[in-house]
């Protein structure tokens, strides 16, 4: 380290001194070079203060006396001669910041890194340190922003907090979808910026590549992509921004306004090649040792019109065999009450009670309902040749065949749940009505086409065997 030489010289009575600090160790362009004091803060020729933990020299900064600055024991600072503010931090390493220096109004002294050397030139430092300065001059604080902004929520952050507070009236297996579209879709893509940052161009850039079927992680049947799905996560998103717009975290929801792909809900149902030929697939499997839960289950779905988890999840305390009736103590739409016909409640009567909760218990799990019915209905729909077909169309092919037969709408839309809980409730103890009677006729007919109306066909195997 060089020596260092000082000198004092009073300023006036009653004043302390002011200690001067210069270094023998001369620069080759005539500046001086000040080296560190611990015992006292002293002020420098050129009127800055000592930093307390490394050298500090004034040099008029180029490109060509940045790149020529040696590294040292020590970091070091050159400030420059043309603007007061600006200046150059040199590591041991040889690494080389530029910094711009200045005061609050409040008093505080702040340093603010603007880029390495070679990032930036010089020249562009000096502009950018010169806006910052103008910034301070005129009562902003710069560096404190960019701590705001370091500390500023991004999407990733917003998603969780939506999910944990901004989901109460949201059902299990809706929550359990927008999980997916979050995991799959908005964190891959957004997760990591920040949402003041997302214009409706990101939110479009999003829904056209999911819409293109990119999908970011790994694939389960309910993350395919496709504009249906993309339409969904943007709907998502637009309901995330709208949490945000409420929390105060953004001003407007970069969502709204975006023309978005039509939510084309597929309306798919087999017809009745389709139906037999699934028949036929169905009672293969059950002949040939494939899982009786998952026939059962694809049985009980055709012949009642439910929603997958409505039977997939089914209880035994919701059965009621006798009046024939599955009383749901939740469903998408809360409490609900789904008639079974004929067939529906004989293939019920006919599975076992291998446990004494869930009718369709999990083989791995057995304290939870069966869990891996959305691949085994890849499987069985790619071996059925019906590719395209959701396990949900299971739903619509119920009231296709009911429509087709000349059942009335209002009585296809009370079997499938699709009126309020208060209305479905009135049904619940009504035992020979237009409903039930309806419940059988169709039942009967997707039974007739399924080919279960052969007594041939044996009974479900023990989900345990």
């Amino acid at each position: 380290m060089p020596k260092c030489l000082t000198y004092r010289r009073n300023v006036g009575k009653g004043r302390l001194p002011v200690v001067t600090a210069v270094s023998s160790d001369l620069l080759r362009s005539g500046d001086h070079v000040v080296t560190r004091r611990r015992a006292q803060t002293p002020q420098w020729r050129d009127g800055g203060i000592m930093s307390g933990d490394h050298m500090v020299t004034t040099a008029r900064l180029t490109k060509r006396s940045v790149e020529n600055l040696p590294p040292r024991a020590e970091r070091y600072v050159v400030w420059d001669t043309e603007l007061k503010g600006f200046g150059v931090r040199v590591s041991p390493q040889g690494r080389r910041t530029y910094l711009a220096r200045y005061r609050t109004t409040g008093g505080a002294d702040r340093r603010l890194t603007l880029a390495t050397h070679g990032v930036m030139t010089t020249e562009e430092a000096r502009e950018q340190a010169r806006r910052i300065l103008a910034e301070a001059a005129m009562g902003g604080d710069p560096q404190g922003a960019k701590a705001d902004r370091r500390a500023e929520m991004t999407v990733k952050d917003l998603c969780e907090l939506y999910m944990a507070e901004g989901t109460a009236t949201k059902k299990a297996t809706t929550l359990r979808i927008d999980r997916i579209r979050i995991d799959r879709h908005i964190n891959p893509r957004l997760g990591s910026r920040k949402v003041t940052d997302i214009t409706r161009g990101d939110i479009q850039r999003l829904m056209i590549d999911v819409g293109n079927g990119n999908i970011r992680g790994a694939a389960t049947p309910h993350t395919r992509g496709g504009k249906g799905a993309a339409a969904r996560t943007v709907g998502l998103l637009g309901g995330i921004f709208t949490f945000a717009q409420e929390r105060g975290f953004v001003e407007i929801n970069p969502v709204r306004g975006l023309k978005r792909y039509k939510d084309n809900r597929r309306e798919r149902f087999l017809s009745a090649a389709e139906l037999a030929r699934l028949g036929d697939l169905l009672t293969e499997l059950n002949r040939a040792g494939g899982d009786p839960r998952h026939v059962a289950i694809i049985r009980v779905l055709l012949l009642t019109g439910a929603r997958k988890n409505e039977i997939a999840q089914l209880r035994w305390s919701e059965v009621d065999l006798e009046n024939g009736l599955l009383r749901l103590r939740d469903s998408k739409t809360g409490p609900k009450v789904i008639r079974l016909g004929a067939a529906a409640t004989a293939l019920l009567a006919r599975c076992p009670r291998s446990h004494p909760t869930w009718v369709f218990p999990d083989r791995r799990h057995v304290d939870r309902p069966v869990s891996n019915l959305d691949w085994a209905w890849v499987t069985i729909r790619n071996r059925a040749g019906l590719p395209d077909v959701r396990i949900h169309d299971l739903r619509h092919s119920f009231a296709s065949v009911g429509v087709a037969g000349g059942e009335g709408l209002v009585l296809i839309g009370k079997l499938l749940g699709h009126e309020h809980v208060a209305t479905t409730n009135r049904y619940a103890h009504l035992s020979d009505d237009p409903l039930q009677a309806a419940a059988d006729r169709i039942s009967s007919r997707v039974a007739d086409a399924l080919g279960l109306a052969s007594s041939n066909d044996p009974a479900p195997a023990s989900a345990q065997a």
